[in-house]
C-alpha cells in the first residue's frame, strides 16, 4: 500500500509539472529557469541603481525607455563616417562576400528591440533600437557550416575596435546592428551609421561606427 501511494504521488507531481509547462506556453525548462532567475525591474526603476548590474541577470521588459537626450556615451563620440563613401563589408568564411551601402542596409529586413545598455559605473540607457538583423546577413552571405563566431569591426580613434559573438546570439537577434534609436537616426556620438546592440552584454561590447562583419 505504501509503495502504491508513493507511485501515485510521483504520477501526480509529474502531471502537475506538465500542466504548469502547458500553462506557460510550453516553454522549455531552461528558459523557465532563466526567466525565474532574472531580477524583474519595474517601469520606474532608478537607472542609477543599475550601474554595476549585469544585464544578463535583469528582466527589463517593464522598464521605461530612456529619452535620447539623457543617453550617456562611452568611448569615441566624434568619429565621422561619410554616408556616401561608407560601406558595410561582410567577409570571412562565407560563400558570398558583401559590400553594402547605407541605403542597401536600410532596405534589408529590420529587427527592433528594447535593450538595456550599461556602461559600468557610468550610465544605463534603455533604448528602443532598430537595425539590420544579422540573420539577414547570414542568409545573404551564406557562412560555411564550421563558422561559429561573428566578429564585428568598428572605427575608433586608435584604429579599430573588434568584438565577437556566438552565431547562436546572432541568429536569435540578441546581437544586431542598429541605425535608429528611439525612433530617430542614430546620432554620430552614438556610433552613426551603425552600432552593435548586444543584449546581455556590457557596453564595451557594443562596438560603434561599424564597418565590417566577419564570420570566423
Amino acid at each position: 500500500m505504501v509503495q502504491r501511494r508513493q507511485i501515485l504521488g510521483t504520477v501526480l507531481r509529474v502531471s502537475a509539472a506538465a500542466a504548469a509547462v502547458a500553462c506557460l506556453g510550453g516553454l522549455p525548462a531552461a528558459a523557465l529557469a532563466e526567466n525565474a532567475s532574472k531580477r524583474v525591474l519595474s517601469r520606474d526603476t532608478d537607472r542609477s541603481s543599475l550601474l554595476y548590474a549585469d544585464p544578463e541577470n535583469l528582466d527589463t521588459s517593464n522598464l521605461k525607455i530612456t529619452p535620447l537626450r539623457e543617453f550617456g556615451t562611452m568611448g569615441d563620440t566624434d568619429i565621422a563616417l561619410d554616408q556616401g563613401d561608407w560601406r558595410l563589408s561582410v567577409t570571412g568564411k562565407v560563400e558570398r562576400e558583401l559590400k553594402l551601402t547605407y541605403s542597401e542596409v536600410r532596405d534589408l529586413p529590420a529587427t527592433e528591440r528594447e535593450v538595456l545598455l550599461i556602461c559600468p559605473g557610468v550610465f544605463a540607457n534603455h533604448g528602443r533600437w532598430r537595425g539590420v538583423s544579422l540573420k539577414e546577413l547570414i542568409r545573404l552571405s551564406r557562412p560555411s557550416d564550421d563558422a561559429s563566431k561573428v566578429a564585428i569591426h568598428g572605427r575608433s580613434s586608435s584604429g579599430t575596435q573588434r568584438d565577437s559573438f556566438d552565431m547562436e546570439e546572432a541568429s536569435a537577434d540578441k546581437v544586431f546592428l542598429a541605425y535608429r534609436v528611439n525612433g530617430q537616426k542614430l546620432p554620430q556620438k552614438h556610433g552613426y551609421p551603425l552600432r552593435v546592440v548586444a543584449e546581455d552584454h556590457l557596453g564595451y561590447s557594443w562596438t560603434k561606427y561599424v564597418v565590417r562583419v566577419e564570420f570566423l
